[in-house]
């Protein structure tokens, strides 16, 4: 067993931690630490001025009540079409599979045209919604829309591998003993399902927050309406307001943060629960 490890090809735990924490701070850290070195040169004062804007608060609120919506949505209808891939045989199977990783490969700005003239009033989809005056794009509602469409893949990639493992059998034994099929998915899948919906929300989530590309032409820009706080940082960018860029920048690393961890310490509870 020595003489296996001493020839492995894989590095030893020293050497691997050392290129993981190297990597990390290379891609990550030092980033974010220019981050917070930009944002302190206005103060806590300046930073607080920032942060508590009116258009900035605005901003922050539409993208994350806009990300936060469109992540459930994902929960809900990325599970429903997991389900039918690993469930069900039909044909054209693979294409539909396919067309699940398209938000990976479309590029965000075709996505955000493609979406606006859809469900422009006079598009193809939003012409229909018109009638009943819905309005869509240029709107919050299309703001969810667009983020909903890239963020898709993360919950039913997620998912998929899990619901693959669920043995049949358990489900039949369930069956068996009277149980319907709601008790059923309710007491014997969805246990099993529920810690990677808990990451594909976080995913998706997280996806939507920073997304701007497919956004900007579907969400209309209007300020205090469906402006969203990417869009903002891009706006101070382009006036040389790098610290107010940064600062806001902060604020949504900070709340995102926060976000992801009270997620991640549910997943630990629910694991915690599940052990015992």
């Amino acid at each position: 067993m020595a003489q296996f490890k001493a020839h492995s090809v894989l590095p030893g735990f020293n050497l691997a931690l050392g290129y993981t924490l190297l990597y990390l701070s290379l891609i990550v850290l030092v980033p974010l630490s220019a981050l917070f070195f930009k944002t302190a040169t206005l103060g806590w004062g300046g930073f607080w001025e920032v942060a508590s804007s009116d258009r900035v608060l605005s901003a922050l609120r539409v993208t994350f009540v806009t990300s936060c919506a469109a992540a459930v949505v994902n929960v809900v209808f990325g599970l429903i079409v997991a389900w039918v891939l690993v469930r069900y045989r039909f044909f054209g199977k693979r294409v539909v599979d396919a067309l699940v990783d398209l938000p990976f490969a479309l590029p965000t700005a075709v996505a955000g045209i493609t979406l606006a003239t859809l469900y422009a009033p006079n598009g193809w989809i939003g012409q229909y919604f018109a009638e009943y005056d819905i309005k869509i794009a240029y709107t919050p509602l299309g703001i969810v829309v667009a983020l909903t469409f890239i963020g898709l893949p993360f919950v039913v990639r997620t998912v998929q591998p899990v619901l693959e493992d669920v043995e049949a059998e358990v489900e039949e034994a369930a069956a068996s003993l009277g149980a319907g099929r709601w008790a059923v998915f309710r007491r014997v899948i969805f246990p099993a399902l529920y810690p990677a919906l808990l990451t594909g929300f976080a995913l998706a989530f997280a996806r939507a927050i920073g997304e701007y590309g497919s956004v900007i032409f579907i969400a209309g820009n209007m300020p205090y309406i469906s402006e969203i706080a990417p869009l903002l940082i891009v706006a101070k960018l382009e006036q040389y307001d790098y610290a107010g860029a940064t600062a806001i920048a902060v604020l949504m690393l900070l709340i995102s943060f926060g976000f992801l961890l009270t997620i991640n310490a549910l997943q630990w509870w629910v694991s915690r629960r599940g052990v015992r």
